[in-house]
């Protein structure tokens, strides 16, 4: 069982980062733009990035007013805050929002992912070892099995445990008071959840994308906390290729800031941040080398679509999945490509982006 705790983890033995400023180029560039975390991203110098009350957050601005009187009332009722669940893309701060909303409260908060949570008695040590008002932060509760949230409903509704003691006819069903608390739930698909489990959740909150001026200052504080210099020019061009995702824009980030201590004086600028994020293959509409090569096959191979997902595939080297939940999302979000029911189909706009020439006959009618 996966339990993360809110609370400062002791440093390395050695006391120093484990970097090494000399490999720029040892970072996966398709892993650059993904909006999952990554293990290098879980640790002690990610948590130090994370902003720790409502202050510091920057973007959501009316997620943030909601949570904010909801906290508010909470403490004047001296009641425990109402389950939580927030849904959105990966790397938008579900987790981040969670421990706010702990610290805020006051109380501890207990970070757990519904893949750990396999067996019954995983779910029930969380929660009898809970303390009032704790908050338990549940990432990708839509993977939770079907026993785990049967456990979970008197949990949220009335705060008690039910156990079955025995087996057969002298089976006995014994129940154990918890302590309230707070369940917040995280997911990226949130009609992957069932009915009987998205109902007991008193706020439900969706997270968008984030704006290049949000990012930008984003970009600014974090590069405040790791001690690197960065112009507001710098900042907006890493902004700018984030795909709209802080967790996106701080990966840049610190791979524009070993392109700037190796290659150049240190200093991010405008021109560092671009040379830099161009060696990693990520072009100013934050499109990498497998965006553009998608986009390319179907104008040039295909005349621009209709073309089927498996021809995508067969012709890119990528299988169906990951075209179709990793690369199409942000390409149909930004206007780049167009699914129909007789296939993907490229827009003006990609044409333009990729400096072809769009066709002139009825085609591009569709579009």
């Amino acid at each position: 069982m996966a339990i993360i705790s809110s609370k400062k983890q002791p440093q390395d033995p050695n006391g120093e980062p484990k970097q090494n400023h000399k490999t720029a180029k040892a970072a996966p560039t398709e892993d650059l733009l993904q909006p999952a975390a990554a293990i290098d991203e879980q640790g002690k110098q990610e948590e130090s990035i994370r902003p720790q009350r409502f202050a510091d957050y920057i973007g959501q601005k009316d997620l943030k007013d909601v949570l904010d009187i909801a906290i508010k009332a909470a403490k004047s009722r001296s009641e425990v805050l109402d389950h939580l669940l927030l849904y959105g893309p990966p790397g938008l701060g579900k987790t981040t929002m969670a421990m706010i909303l702990a610290s805020e409260m006051g109380v501890n908060c207990k970070i757990t992912s519904a893949p750990a949570l396999e067996r019954p008695r995983d779910i029930v040590g969380l929660l009898v070892n809970l303390k009032p008002g704790d908050v338990l932060f549940v990432d990708e509760i839509h993977r939770l099995s079907r026993m785990t949230e049967e456990i979970l409903y008197p949990a949220m509704e009335d705060y008690r445990l039910d156990i079955t003691i025995g087996r057969g006819s002298s089976a006995r069903i014994r129940s154990l008071p918890l302590s309230k608390f707070t369940l917040v739930g995280a997911t990226t698909r949130v009609g992957a959840l069932t009915s009987p489990l998205r109902d007991r959740f008193g706020l439900v909150q969706k997270l968008r994308f984030y704006e290049v001026d949000e990012l930008s200052k984003i970009v600014l504080r974090t590069a405040q906390l790791l001690d690197t210099p960065i112009a507001e020019d710098g900042a907006t061009e890493i902004a700018r290729r984030s795909r709209g995702t802080p967790r996106i824009a701080n990966r840049l980030l610190k791979r524009v800031r070993d392109y700037a201590e190796v290659k150049s004086s240190g200093e991010i600028n405008e021109s560092v941040a671009s040379e830099a994020l161009q060696l990693f293959q990520v072009d100013p509409c934050g499109l990498d080398w497998t965006d553009r090569k998608m986009l390319s096959v179907i104008i040039e191979q295909f005349n621009g679509g209709p073309v089927g997902l498996e021809t995508i595939a067969a012709a890119t080297g990528e299988d169906t999945q990951t075209i179709e939940e990793v690369y199409e999302p942000y390409l149909m979000q930004i206007g780049y490509l167009s699914r129909t029911l007789r296939g993907r189909i490229a827009t003006k706009t990609a044409y333009h982006h990729l400096g072809f020439t769009p066709p002139s006959n009825g085609q591009m009618s569709l579009l």
